[in-house]
């Protein structure tokens, strides 16, 4: 076997040009690399094996040594030259990076029949990176990716390889828009890969937690109450914001936001956007920081009569329409109502809301302020001359007026008679007979009715008018009409136990009470006569006060003389307990003053 070695050696040295010496084919082919070698094995084989220097599945360092036909042809120090396709040598941009001598490092992917190898770098460099993971996970440390995309859970990542980031480890707190982290590069924690199925889990969150946890603890000590810093708003909320002041977070509650009216805290601020704050109360224990933001400004109550004195004319901006009245923003922080009855000088005003709108400017009069309550009163209508200055001499006592009804109650109907001016006409003055339960029962809302003014209160803002007094009053004329004694015939109305009424004239009433029915006593006229029947009776008195008439059927047969003088006598005895108490007081004086000593002498 070694003679055969020895041949092959000289012949190598004649032959094979770019070998200098049998000693370097000695230096690869030893004689115990064939130990166990059959005679019959070709030594060409043989010699062609000592020459590979490459294993398949090896990363192995490669020189680029040309450049043809769309590939890169490689030396790997191999007995043959290998290629890869250009496109692996490609950056993101579609650019070509590779020239020759570059060196490589290469997946040694197969053996070829005809000797040749295939290799790939895109491979080459996945390995490296599959190592690198290891090694960092290992280590604890961090790796660099770049964010491709959304995929089903969170983002995709290219770390060398795709790697999977979930939508919990993207960062401290819920992402509103992931859109804007793609295309953007940051450090990653592996937090778990598997290299057989080509999974990587990474994550952000870790190392912000990290550091976050490294600035609390450095700033614990240093944060002090009454401070001024710059935070970043982390979230919003109802109730008020949330600020990164840098490794912890502090609540700036809705009230310390502003010394004005904060209707939601989104209004002022947004996520990301940087703000400067005061701590106010800071808990090292448990961590909790209260931030105020107005507390970065003087409070404008402190200064507020010097700036809007009492009877000043000023503006402001509807803030809030309620039922009562509305409120106005003097400035920030400064707010006053203006009630409803303040706003109109009518005392019909409608609903705020018909006269102002959310975000109107109105003018408006300081009429009261209460600072240490940080309360204003506003008026409105006082810049508006008040009708009820002039309304007298406007609409004198007697005068007769033309208006609309405006409204109508059990008790009466108000009139419009000029802007903030009703007047109401009580339903005693609306007819001079008529008994009229309800004013609807005559009149409409919107009827056009004229009516006599019969008093003004201008300090109580009153006007009282009345529809009767357009015509006389019917009872007066009464007692000239129908004198005592005279016989009256009517028609019965109603049949009381007490008395039957008799329709003297149109809205004019007699009763005959059932004292002057008959000489004989009866109980009750009920069932002795009927409604509608006529009946003749006699007048036995008349008041025109009382708007009454009395009537008696038994007095036909008497003369009229008589029945005045029995009128006359029952004018004069005393018809209340009163009038008897006087007149026994008198019969006692009378007779004391009889009896007196005077008397008594003169009597001697």
């Amino acid at each position: 076997m070694v003679n055969n070695v020895t041949e092959t050696t000289e012949q190598v040295d004649s032959t094979t040009p770019g070998v200098e010496s049998a000693e370097v084919v000695a230096t690869v082919v030893s004689a115990n690399q064939f130990d166990g070698i059959s005679d019959d094995a070709s030594f060409a084989d043989l010699f062609e094996d000592s020459l590979q220097v490459a294993n398949v599945g090896e990363v192995v360092c490669g020189t680029v040594i040309g450049l043809a036909n769309q590939t890169a042809i490689i030396d790997i120090g191999d007995k043959s030259e290998a290629r890869i396709a250009l496109s692996e040598f490609k950056n993101e941009g579609e650019q070509l990076e590779v020239k020759i001598n570059d060196v490589f490092e290469v997946f040694v992917e197969k053996r070829e029949k005809d000797g040749g190898l295939r290799l790939s770098r895109e491979k080459a460099i996945a390995i490296k990176v599959w190592e690198a993971i290891a090694k960092i996970q290992a280590d604890d440390g961090t790796i660099p990716g770049l964010i491709e995309n959304r995929v089903k859970g969170g983002l995709s990542v290219d770390i060398g390889v795709p790697a999977f980031l979930p939508y919990s480890q993207i960062d401290l707190r819920p992402v509103k828009d992931l859109d804007t982290m793609i295309g953007k590069t940051f450090d990653f924690k592996i937090l778990k890969y598997n290299r057989k199925r080509n999974n990587v889990v990474i994550s952000r969150r870790v190392i912000l937690e990290e550091e976050r946890d490294k600035l609390r603890e450095a700033m614990r000590d240093s944060l002090k109450e009454g401070s001024i810093l710059k935070g970043t708003i982390t979230n919003i909320t109802d109730y008020g914001i949330f600020v990164d002041l840098g490794g912890m977070d502090g609540l700036c509650h809705i009230t310390d936001l502003s010394w004005g009216r904060v209707s939601h805290p989104s209004k002022m601020f947004k996520v990301g956007e940087e703000v400067e704050v005061k701590i106010l109360k800071y808990d090292k224990d448990s961590g909790k920081v209260s931030l105020g933001v107005k507390q970065l400004k003087e409070d404008p109550w402190s200064t507020v009569k010097d700036r809007y004195p009492v009877g000043e004319k000023t503006a402001g901006t509807v803030v809030s329409i309620t039922d009562y009245g509305v409120f106005a923003e003097l400035e920030e922080g400064v707010e006053g109502l203006v009630h409803i009855s303040e706003m109109t000088w009518s005392k019909r005003a409608k609903h705020p809301s018909k006269i102002v709108s959310m975000g109107d400017k109105i003018e408006i009069v300081v009429l009261n302020i209460d600072a240490d309550a940080k309360r204003i009163s506003l008026g409105m209508k006082q810049l508006l001359p008040n009708p009820w200055d002039l309304v007298a001499e406007n609409y004198p006592v007697g005068s007769i007026i033309e208006g609309k009804i405006k409204n109508i109650t059990d008790f009466g109907v108000f009139i419009g008679i000029e802007e903030g001016i009703d007047g109401l006409i009580h339903v005693s003055d609306l007819s001079w007979t008529e008994r009229i339960k309800h004013p609807s029962e005559k009149y409409s809302k919107g009827d056009t009715i004229q009516a006599v003014v019969l008093k003004i209160d201008q300090t109580s803002e009153r006007f009282s008018l009345g529809i009767k007094q357009l015509e006389p009053d019917p009872w007066q004329e009464a007692i000239g009409k129908y004198p005592v004694g005279s016989k009256i015939t009517g028609k019965i109305t109603n049949v009381t136990d007490f008395g039957v009424f008799v329709e003297v004239e149109d809205g004019i009433e007699g009763l005959v009470h059932v004292s002057e029915i008959s000489g004989e006593k009866i109980n009750s006229p009920v069932g002795l006569y009927k409604v509608g029947d006529e009946l003749e009776t006699r007048v036995i008195n008349v008041s025109a006060k009382d708007r009454k008439i009395g009537l008696s059927i038994k007095a036909l047969e008497e003369k009229e003389e008589v029945i005045l003088e029995e009128y006359q006598k029952k004018q004069a005895t005393p018809s209340t307990i009163g009038d008897l108490l006087n007149a026994k007081k008198e019969e006692i004086a009378a007779q004391e003053a009889s009896n007196s000593p005077k008397d008594s002498e003169e009597n001697d």
